[in-house]
């Protein structure tokens, strides 16, 4: 699925975030409003690490979102 499909579903896909990345709040996610950019920083700053590894972690979700 692209990010396009996850940004307009992004009510829906908010719930899979939540369970894929705990630590992510809800004003983090809405922050983020499906923009995948957002995503990562966020994931990058809740988790403390890089920028590489949440977009790694953001790219084997996206595979695996339906």
């Amino acid at each position: 699925m692209n990010w396009d499909q996850i940004k307009g579903d992004w009510k829906q896909a908010k719930g899979k975030v939540k369970q894929q990345w705990g630590k992510l709040t809800d004003d983090d996610l809405t922050v983020a409003e499906g923009t995948r950019d957002e995503l990562v920083g966020r994931i990058q700053e809740r988790y403390g690490i890089a920028k590489d590894e949440a977009d790694k972690q953001v790219q084997d979700w996206e595979k695996t979102y339906r």
